[in-house]
């Protein structure tokens, strides 16, 4: 399809003086676009020769009006005009801009809180502000240990009894009278010594974690939660009594409740590995013996006229334990063994929270 053309009349002399230029160096067969070597020596295509007409770009010679020296072609002439046309430039929207700006400042904002959780769970407690949720764990072993001792008369938390039991029924098969079974209450005694050690080297994760830090003390309170949660399904659907009458007749004697003894033993030997690492004067939580030694021993235990740390808190470990005891025993009569761990449960899941909030060790200290 031909093109179109028209022709444009110009009255810029020097433009046209360029085209004359142009077409003589065409005459003479020299590139419009000059590569090396490809022009004469001697020839300077911005010369004007003599014999070039000179034109007047003075605007009182009128338009210039010759069809034969200056044409424009149309190369575009066989396309659509609207498709020669270019598309209109891209506006980046102002509402765009300031999206784009706020997400920014809150990728920002996301970023510096988490380097302030992480701050915050990573740095150790301060062991004198920890007394609450240490003594809440004392409450737990006398309330734990009150559940066990009512059923089969065996301590969770004090391994000393159990395995002076184990001793004791190593010792009956060199009686006289040749005794070689495995009794039900030396086996639950040894189902709970073997997961407490189960639940302490669980502790030792703290080492890695740090074990006076936030989130290691919060987790592992939220593991001890979890064990006693295991426990209390296990004895509901163990189907059994919640009191024994008789150490020769335990309340529990199936599978399930040696489930639960042995969830409730390794929440405990979790909990005691906890309490001695955070390293104060509730010592371990889980045995009163040393504490009792201890409080008895101390130099300042009649100096009633201020506040005595050493002395105080193991008076506080001591009541704390004798009260959870107390508490464990009256629900049991009550509500029976399952429900009663069911509220230890709930117990435990608010101590876990509770150490998120426990001040930080000062710089110095």
């Amino acid at each position: 399809m031909p093109g179109r053309s028209f022709k444009n009349k110009l009255s810029l002399g020097n433009f046209n003086r360029i085209h004359q230029r142009t077409a003589s160096v065409k005459s003479f067969g020299i590139p419009l676009i000059p590569y090396k070597n490809s022009l004469p020596s001697d020839l300077d295509i911005f010369s004007v020769s003599g014999n070039e007409p000179e034109f007047d770009d003075d605007s009182g010679c009128g338009p210039f009006d010759d069809s034969n020296i200056f044409e424009i072609i149309d190369m575009h002439g066989s396309q659509d005009s609207t498709s020669s046309t270019l598309p209109a430039p891209v506006v980046q929207n102002r509402l765009s801009q300031c999206s784009i700006a706020k997400n920014r400042r809150d990728d920002e904002n996301d970023a510096s809180a988490m380097v302030r959780l992480k701050k915050h769970l990573l740095t150790e407690v301060d062991g004198d502000q920890s007394t609450a949720p240490l003594s809440m764990y004392c409450f737990m072993t006398g309330f734990i240990d009150s559940v066990t001792f009512s059923a089969i008369f065996v301590w969770c938390a004090f391994q000393t009894g159990n395995s002076l039991q184990l001793a004791l029924a190593l010792a009956r098969l060199f009686s006289g009278q040749h005794d070689h079974s495995f009794h039900i209450a030396d086996r639950q005694a040894l189902c709970s010594v073997l997961t407490f050690i189960f639940g302490a080297f669980i502790g030792r994760i703290g080492d890695k974690l740090g074990c006076k830090t936030r989130l290691w003390l919060a987790l592992g309170t939220f593991i001890q939660t979890l064990f006693t949660m295991a426990a209390a399904i296990a004895i509901w659907q163990s189907h059994q009594g919640s009191v024994a009458d008789v150490r020769a007749n335990p309340a529990w004697t199936n599978v399930a409740s040696f489930v639960c003894v042995g969830f409730l033993s390794a929440s405990m030997g979790l909990q005691g590995i906890m309490g001695k690492r955070v390293n104060t004067q509730f010592t371990t939580t889980v045995v009163l013996t040393t504490t009792w030694c201890e409080l008895m021993a101390d130099p300042k235990l009649f100096d009633i006229r201020r506040m005595v740390i050493s002395r105080d808190h193991k008076i506080m470990a001591i009541g704390s334990l004798f009260f959870g005891g107390f508490i464990g025993r009256a629900l049991i009569d009550t509500i029976g063994s399952a429900a009663t761990l069911g509220i230890g449960v709930g117990i435990r899941l608010i101590v876990s929270v509770w150490w998120l909030f426990i001040p930080e060790k000062p710089a110095g200290k």
